[in-house]
C-alpha cells in the first residue's frame, strides 16, 4: 500500500519523537500502552491509529512539547480523514466510460422528427450535416440544426456544474460526509495539550484559562500560573454557568468559557461596605470588619475547607449553612442575598460567633 502523503508527514513526525527518545519501538509501545509491532506500522506510515490517545500517548512518553502535540494532532487528523479515502490509480480504476456514447460536436443526435443516416467513416468538414432527400431523389440543402443543439447541450452543462457548485458550498460549513473525521478543533483548551487544566499546573493552557475568565470579567491576574487566585475564580465563573464546579477546566467549562454568556462583574468592595452598613444597623463596623477579615470585600469569593465543602461569597457562607438558610453557592454570590442570610445568622445569637477565625482576630486587634 503506498501511504498518502498526509500520512507520510504524520509518519514523520511520529519517527523524529521516536528517534529523539533514544528508545525502542517495545519499550516505548509498553510505556504507552500499545505494542511495538503497531508503533512500528504507525511511524512506517503503513497504518493510521483510529483513536488518537495512542499517539498522545506515544508522544508523551516520547517527551513531545506542547507546541509539538497540537502539531501531532492536526497531522494525524489529515491523515485519519484520507484514510477514508482509498488511493486510485489509472490501473486500478480507467476513466469511466459515459452512460452513453458520446456524440461528436459536429454530429447532433436525431430527434423523432430527422432520419436515421448512418454515421460516415471520416466526415470532412462539409459533411458536418447530412443532405435532406426530397422525394425526387434530389439532394436539398439543409440547415445545419448544431448550433442550436449546442447551445442547449452547453445551457444543460452550465446548469449542472451550477447545482454542483451551490450543493458544496452549502455543504462545506453544514456538514460532512457520514464516517469522515470530524474537523479539528483549533481552540486552545480542545488541544491535545490542554487535555487537562488543573491546580499548580503553569503553561499556556493556565493562560487561556485566565484570559477567557478576564474577558468574562472576572478579577485575576494573567500569568499562566494555576494557583488558588485562579481557582477562586474557576469555581465562581463554574457556578455561574451552571457546569459542575471540580476544581479542574474539564469539557463542559471550556465549551462555557469559550461561548462567553457568563458575566463575573459585581458589586465593588465600596458598594459591598455600604450595604452592609445598611443591613447590620446595630453593629455596621463590625459587621464590615467581619466581611473584610473574611472575603475582602468580594461577592464572588470562594474559599475550599480541608473536609472537602467550601465557604462562599461576602460573608463567606459554608455549606451547611447554606442548606440550613435554603441557599446555594449561586444564590450566595449574590451580595444582597449572602448580606441578609449573615444578618439572618448574626440575630440568633446578635453576635458574630458563626465567624470564629475573623472575630478572634478582631478581638486581638490592638484599638489605635
Amino acid at each position: 500500500m503506498v501511504a498518502s502523503p498526509q500520512t507520510e508527514k504524520f509518519a514523520a513526525c511520529l519517527r523524529m519523537l521516536k528517534d529523539r527518545s533514544g528508545r525502542g519501538y517495545d519499550r516505548l509501545g509498553k510505556e504507552a500502552g500499545v505494542s511495538g509491532s503497531s508503533l512500528h506500522r504507525y511511524c512506517s506510515g503503513l497504518s493510521v491509529p483510529t483513536d488518537y490517545r495512542v499517539v498522545h500517548a506515544f508522544a508523551k512518553v516520547c517527551g513531545a512539547s506542547a507546541e509539538e502535540l497540537r502539531e501531532l494532532h492536526r497531522l494525524w487528523a489529515l491523515a485519519d480523514t484520507d484514510r477514508d479515502v482509498p488511493a486510485v490509480t489509472a490501473k486500478e480504476n480507467p476513466d469511466p466510460e459515459p452512460d452513453a456514447p458520446a456524440l461528436p460536436l459536429t454530429q447532433a443526435s436525431p430527434g423523432p422528427e430527422d432520419p436515421v443516416v448512418p454515421a460516415q467513416a471520416n466526415p470532412g468538414p462539409d459533411d458536418a450535416t447530412p443532405p435532406e432527400i426530397t422525394p425526387d431523389e434530389t439532394e436539398k440543402p439543409r440547415r445545419s440544426r448544431v448550433p442550436e443543439k449546442l447551445s442547449s447541450r452547453f445551457a444543460i452543462l452550465a446548469a449542472v456544474v451550477a447545482v454542483v457548485l451551490v450543493a458544496g458550498f452549502v455543504w462545506l460549513p453544514f456538514g460532512r460526509p457520514a464516517g469522515a473525521s470530524p474537523a479539528a478543533d483549533d481552540r486552545l483548551l480542545f488541544s491535545p495539550a490542554c487535555e487537562t487544566v488543573s491546580m499548580g499546573q503553569h503553561d499556556e493552557c493556565v493562560r487561556e484559562v485566565q484570559t477567557l475568565l478576564v474577558r468574562a470579567k472576572g478579577r485575576l491576574a494573567v500569568d499562566g500560573d494555576f494557583g488558588p487566585e485562579t481557582l477562586r475564580r474557576l469555581t465562581a465563573f463554574q457556578v455561574l454557568a451552571g457546569v459542575t464546579a471540580r476544581n479542574v477546566v474539564d469539557e463542559d467549562t471550556k465549551n462555557a468559557l469559550y461561548a462567553q454568556k457568563v458575566s463575573m462583574a459585581t458589586w465593588s468592595p465600596t458598594q459591598v461596605a455600604k450595604r452592609i452598613r445598611a443591613v447590620f444597623v446595630e453593629d455596621p463596623d463590625t459587621a464590615v470588619a467581619i466581611a473584610r477579615c473574611a472575603s475582602f470585600l468580594d461577592p464572588l469569593w470562594v474559599l475550599p475547607n480541608t473536609n472537602g465543602s467550601r465557604n462562599w461569597g461576602v460573608f463567606q457562607i459554608s455549606d451547611a449553612r447554606l442548606r440550613e438558610l435554603d441557599g446555594t453557592p449561586l444564590r450566595a454570590f449574590d451580595p444582597e442575598w449572602n448580606i441578609k442570610a449573615a444578618h439572618r445568622l448574626w440575630s440568633a445569637h446578635r453576635d458574630f460567633h458563626d465567624w470564629p477565625s475573623c472575630e478572634a482576630a478582631l478581638k486581638d486587634t490592638p484599638k489605635s
